[in-house]
């Protein structure tokens, strides 16, 4: 036994001294080298890096828009509340837009109202509310026409299509010397959203609302441009405005037969198999006509009198004076003796008999009788619908028996009749009238899209899951590629050797010839000057192979031997 000692004692003369326990973490950390020591603290810091990041993706606030199209003023003044109310902002759009988290936008809102912000790019009466002393008249009156300037503005600027808006007012200084006084004048310019347009409804409400707002403006006086320089509220001439409502009335009639027809069949042949069409033939021609009828008095009833005329003329017999002068004279003459009817006096002749004269009477009686006049004025109603005609295409619908023929087959003759049917019920048809129907059955020669089919990776579902959880996957590779390239490694050199206990609670050796022969059968390479060329052996060969047949021989001593190293009692012969 003190033989083996020995021998294996050979081997390493020096043993090192035996030390109080160190703490296993600063083992580990003495075990590793320096290069190992370097990739642990920088896949540890790695490490804390991708947690931080990840902690930060998942608590990012979510920004949405606070407002958008601002300007550079407004714009100034909500950056600078924002940063007193430290609320975290962004921006986007190039700098259009203003973003805050989602869980503050109307609580700022709110706030950003209450001070009045944004206030826009056109001031209204607030400038009233700066007045200084020493402001003169006329500058009282700029500031007023600007005021309402701004408030119309405003105003317009409520309107869906209207992006931006700006109002002249040509307000004339009024002066109770001048006979004749200038009327005031308005001219509006409407930048428009792409796409959007103004009816002829909602251009006459904004003249109307302009000339309202100014004493005395007549709406004549009003001019709207578009964006393009177009004149909108030329005032048309009234044949041309006729014909377009005359136009409009006929397309609106049209529209509503073309509705009721598909009503009726889309029901019945699906939405996609039917096409209507009504053309519509109105009469806008204005007929005025004035009869005037006479006629004879008919029946058994009096005729009217409408004027009567009576002239009568007579002959009386004047008496002259005769006789001698004196009272019997003024006495008044007697009752006349000549018969009425008695044959007149010739012609020419006039009596003499002694002072007596004749004169002739004539009686004259016109009578107008009421003639009967008829007379009828008749208007012809404008608008009024000489002739319609419908025309209606339907589709082949698909055949029932599709095995033993084409996909789609013509509707039967008794079908059509019905459809037919329908569509002149639809319209109103009337044969007096003239109205035609005509009814097709044809297939629909409708181009086939064929769809685009998109490899997986290019679906646009696909692209936003991938960029929804690229993040957090990548976060993940990179731990996992740290923890396993870089830390993982060092900490499993930070472990201590492996000591097996034994039932007894005593460390249990490892098996007779486990690692032993595992260090003997080892060949380890190690850099070294090349050996001499002899044939004989050296010292340590000769003890490093005693020490293997030691260990081969009588592997119980040997590891007696290592029990005492590491117990740190030396070894026992």
């Amino acid at each position: 036994m003190a033989t083996s000692t020995a021998a294996v004692a050979e081997l390493d003369p020096t043993l090192p001294a035996a030390a109080g326990p160190t703490p296993p973490l600063l083992a580990g950390w003495q075990r590793l080298s320096a290069a190992r020591k370097a990739s642990l603290v920088a896949g540890v810091l790695a490490m804390i890096a991708l947690l931080a990041l990840a902690f930060y993706l998942a608590n990012r606030p979510d920004y949405r828009v606070l407002y958008a199209n601002l300007s550079d003023k407004d714009g100034g003044a909500v950056l600078a509340q924002l940063s007193q109310m430290d609320v975290p902002y962004k921006h986007a759009d190039g700098g259009k837009a203003i973003l805050v988290p989602a869980d503050r936008v109307n609580d700022v809102r709110m706030k950003l109202a209450s001070l009045g912000l944004p206030k826009g790019a056109v001031a209204g009466f607030e400038l009233m509310d700066n007045t200084r002393l020493g402001m003169t008249q006329f500058q009282e009156r700029v500031n007023f026409q600007r005021s309402l300037e701004g408030e119309l503005t405003r105003t317009i600027l409520s309107l869906d299509s209207v992006a931006e808006a700006r109002v002249h007012l040509a307000l004339p200084n009024q002066n109770g010397f001048f006979r004749e006084q200038q009327k005031p004048s308005a001219s509006v310019l409407l930048t428009l959203h792409p796409g959007r347009s103004l009816d002829r409804a909602q251009i006459a409400g904004i003249v109307h609302l302009v000339s309202s707002s100014v004493p005395e403006m007549d709406p004549k006086a009003v001019s709207v441009i578009d964006q393009h320089g177009t004149l909108l509220s030329q005032r048309d001439d009234p044949a041309n405005s006729a014909d377009a409502r005359q136009i409009e009335y006929v397309r609106t009639l049209e529209q509503m037969y073309t509705q009721r027809i598909l009503a009726l069949l889309e029901p019945v042949v699906g939405r996609a198999n039917v096409r209507a069409a009504v053309t519509a033939d109105v009469d806008f021609s204005l007929t005025e006509r004035t009869s005037e009828q006479h006629r004879p008095n008919q029946g058994n009833e009096p005729a009217a009198v409408r004027s009567s005329q009576t002239i009568e003329e007579g002959r009386e017999d004047v008496v002259g004076p005769a006789g001698v002068p004196g009272a019997v004279t003024n006495v008044a003459p007697g009752a006349t003796q000549a018969p009425i009817n008695g044959p007149g006096a010739p012609v020419g002749v006039v009596g003499t008999d002694g002072a007596n004269t004749a004169q002739q009477r004539r009686r004259e009686q016109v009578i107008n009788y009421e003639v009967d006049k008829t007379i009828s004025v008749t208007r012809g109603a404008t608008g009024t619908v000489r002739r319609l005609s419908a025309a209606v295409v339907i589709n082949h619908l698909p055949n029932p028996d599709a095995k033993k023929g084409p996909a789609t087959a013509a509707l039967p003759p008794e079908r059509l009749e019905q459809i037919r049917a329908l569509v002149r019920e639809a319209i109103g048809y009337s044969a007096d009238r003239g109205d035609s129907v005509n009814v097709v059955n044809a297939p629909f020669n409708e181009p086939k899209v064929e769809p685009i089919e998109l490899a997986w990776y290019e679906n646009p579902s696909v692209l936003d899951v991938v960029r929804s959880f690229a993040g957090p996957l990548a976060i993940l590779i990179g731990g996992l590629i740290v923890f396993f390239g870089l830390i993982r490694p060092a900490l499993k050199m930070m472990r201590p050797p492996q000591v097996e206990v034994s039932e007894s609670g005593a460390a249990a050796l490892p098996a007779p010839g486990s690692q032993l022969e595992a260090v003997v059968d080892d060949t380890v390479e190690r850099p070294s000057l090349p050996q001499p060329v002899q044939n004989e052996p050296t010292p340590e060969d000769r003890r490093l192979a005693d020490a293997r047949r030691l260990a081969k021989e009588n592997p119980a001593a040997v590891a007696n031997i290592i029990k005492g190293w590491i117990s740190g009692e030396g070894a026992t012969a």
